[in-house]
C-alpha cells in the first residue's frame, strides 16, 4: 500500500475478507518499502514481486529474486504514475500480471 496512505488497502483487505475471494489468493503486506522488499525477494514461498522505488532497491530485489527463480517487475528507479493511463494500464502490464500456461491432452487416433 501506499506510505502515505495505508488505510485505503486495509479497508479494502476487509472487504475482501467478508467476500468469497479464497484466503491466501491477496496478501496485503505494510511497512517500510525496502526492508519488505528484500524479504519477499529471499522468501521462498513468494513467486513473483513488483517493486517500484529506486535504482538501488530494484537492483537488489532483482538479484535476492534470482535464488529462487522468482519472477520480477521493477522499475529501476524511473517513476511510475499510476494515475496516467499510459503508465498504469496497457499490455506490458497484462503481461506481467499474467502468466500463460498450455495443457497439452494427448489422445489416441
Amino acid at each position: 500500500p501506499s506510505a502515505s496512505f495505508p488505510l485505503s488497502a486495509t479497508d479494502f483487505y476487509q472487504v475482501l475478507d467478508t467476500s468469497d475471494v479464497p484466503g491466501g489468493v491477496l496478501n496485503i503486506v505494510t511497512g517500510d518499502q525496502d526492508d519488505l522488499a528484500k524479504v519477499l525477494a529471499n522468501h521462498d514461498d513468494v513467486d513473483g514481486i513488483w517493486y517500484f522505488g529506486s535504482q538501488a532497491g530494484s537492483q537488489m530485489v532483482e538479484h535476492d529474486s534470482a535464488e529462487n527463480m522468482k519472477r520480477t517487475w521493477v522499475s529501476h528507479g524511473k517513476y511510475r504514475d499510476w494515475a496516467n493511463p499510459a503508465h498504469g494500464v496497457g499490455e506490458v502490464f497484462l503481461r506481467m500480471a499474467t502468466q500463460v500456461k498450455n495443457i497439452w491432452v494427448p489422445y489416441g487416433e
